[in-house]
């Protein structure tokens, strides 16, 4: 008796489960005949309506297919901008797990471009080396800042970011012991998360610091200035992703807290100025930099993407002309194809320097004027691993600062989706479901993991070329393989400049 009831509900669970699937076929054959008819009728789309339905999945399949190419089919070292070995090299050093390779490298040291550094026949034992050397920027300033930190956090704002990403992030850098800057979205709680120390980025649109007509208001700026933990203040004059176009964050990304924190109106896009409304000319950057030092009584810098150089040669000369005080306390120069957020394809792409060329031009520009040992220079642009890190300070850099790589340590899956709400990692979104998986104390101790797995390499690679610390790698300490396949020394490509200028020229 009671199989044959058990028979009977298992016939009546077919005959259920048989309805529902012809029930679901049928929705789908509706559907099928909706979207024809919607393809049939419209005229914006060709494909759509010469292969209606159908022609949807070319859609699909191409939104589907740089996940594939990701996960499937690129090789480690295809993808751009980072590919896939980078960016497991960042996962592996921020969770604090054995990131050494085994059975030769795969990457390609014949390609033009690469650096190969240049190891000593004698190099040091591990008890002669040194931790990085401290500099200290704005020596003159009534509060110079004085750091020895390897790498820093680039300038990431409030916004583009979210808040428990920036969260992650101050708290990352208070436990590296590096600075973290604002980015040009202003100074949200967020980033007083940490205590870390502070670098507030001032961006055309003055986020953070502007009156209601969106004009400089001193007052607020002299404020700042006595924050403790903000200890310089970086004046952006173009952004690796588009020199020459202001900051763009979204509508949808503008909430209630980021408007009010910007000085904005919710929901609305924040489009900045494509650059400061009162810097036309190189007196007038001059000028700007001593009304901002004079309200802060801290180190003022400049952040830009280098492009032509005509410019730098009157700025340097109206600086002697001054005087050498009236100098920047550093300049932040972004490789051309840098960037963390939305950015115009044609600015990306195709307008100015990458790091390797923009870095060892802006240092040899320093020393010619006489200005090197004056302004400090800060690296910044695609530079995520020891490797790049130490051809910053061989080409000159006197620190070095990164976004993206940052990101990966929060874990960024490269997604493409920052100029967008809709982030999976929760990083660049303001989608409280999606960031519910961006732990802030979990992903701290990856942001310091990575940072100090940076200074760890780069020292590994100062130690094998014989100098005791990363700050004393010079150009002779490495080499750039040419498109004949032979690495020439990067102090022949790039010789170090002598100073040259004359005060009688004035």
């Amino acid at each position: 008796m009671s199989m044959n009831i058990f028979f009977q509900y298992a016939m009546a669970g077919m005959v259920y489960l048989s309805a529902f699937f012809i029930f679901l076929l049928g929705l789908i054959a509706i559907y099928g005949i909706l979207l024809f008819f919607i393809d049939k009728t419209q005229t914006r789309d060709s494909i759509r309506y010469n292969y209606p339905v159908i022609g949807r999945f070319r859609y699909i399949f191409s939104e589907l297919g740089e996940f594939f190419r990701q996960y499937f089919f690129a090789m480690d070292r295809e993808e751009m901008p980072f590919n896939r070995a980078e960016r497991d090299w960042v996962y592996k050093s921020s969770r604090g797990v054995d990131n050494t390779v085994a059975f030769g490298s795969t990457k390609n040291l014949n390609v033009a471009g690469t650096v190969i550094f240049n190891n000593s026949a004698f190099p040091l034992l591990d008890s002669e080396a040194q931790e990085p050397a401290y500099i200290t920027f704005g020596e003159g300033c009534e509060t110079p800042y004085v750091t020895n930190s390897v790498i820093n956090i680039s300038g990431m704002s409030f916004g583009a970011l979210s808040g428990p990403a920036v969260k992650a992030l101050s708290k990352g850098a208070e436990l590296a012991g590096c600075w973290m800057n604002t980015g040009e979205g202003g100074l949200s709680p967020y980033h007083m998360h940490g205590n870390a120390d502070i670098v507030f980025q001032i961006g055309t649109a003055k986020y953070g610091v502007r009156n209601a007509e969106g004009h400089l208001d001193q007052d607020k700026l002299r404020e700042l200035g006595t924050f403790p933990f903000v200890k310089m203040f970086e004046i952006k004059l173009s952004q690796g992703a588009k020199p020459g176009k202001g900051g763009i964050l979204p509508g949808a990304k503008v909430t209630a807290e980021i408007a009010r924190i910007r000085g904005i109106s919710e929901g609305e896009p924040s489009i900045s100025f494509n650059r400061h409304p009162e810097i036309d000319n190189v007196q007038s950057l001059l000028d700007f930099i001593d009304l901002v030092r004079g309200l802060v009584k801290k180190p003022v810098g400049i952040k830009m993407v280098i492009g032509g150089t005509d410019w730098f040669d009157d700025f340097a000369k109206e600086i002697h002309k001054r005087g050498i005080a009236s100098a920047p306390d550093f300049i932040t120069v972004d490789s051309g194809d840098g960037g963390t957020g939305a950015a115009p394809m044609p600015l990306i792409d195709n307008v100015g320097l990458p790091i390797r060329q923009a870095l060892p031009l802006l240092v040899d520009k320093l020393n010619e004027f006489g200005l090197r040992e004056r302004i400090k220079v800060n690296a910044s642009g695609k530079l995520i691993t020891p490797a790049e890190v130490a051809w910053a300070y061989c080409a000159g850099a006197d620190t070095v600062s990164t976004a993206r790589g940052f990101m990966f340590a929060l874990g960024c899956i490269q997604a493409l989706k920052c100029n967008k709400n809709t982030c999976p990692t929760g990083i660049t979104t303001h989608n409280r479901r999606l960031q519910r998986g961006l732990d802030p104390s979990d992903k701290a101790v990856r942001v310091a993991n990575f940072a100090n797995k940076i200074q760890y390499g780069s020292g590994l690679i100062a130690h094998s070329c014989g100098v005791t610390q990363v700050r004393d790698l010079r150009r002779n300490h490495c080499r750039v393989v040419q498109d004949t396949g032979v690495a020439v020394c990067f102090n022949e490509l790039y010789p170090d400049a002598e100073m040259t200028y004359k005060l009688a020229a004035l």
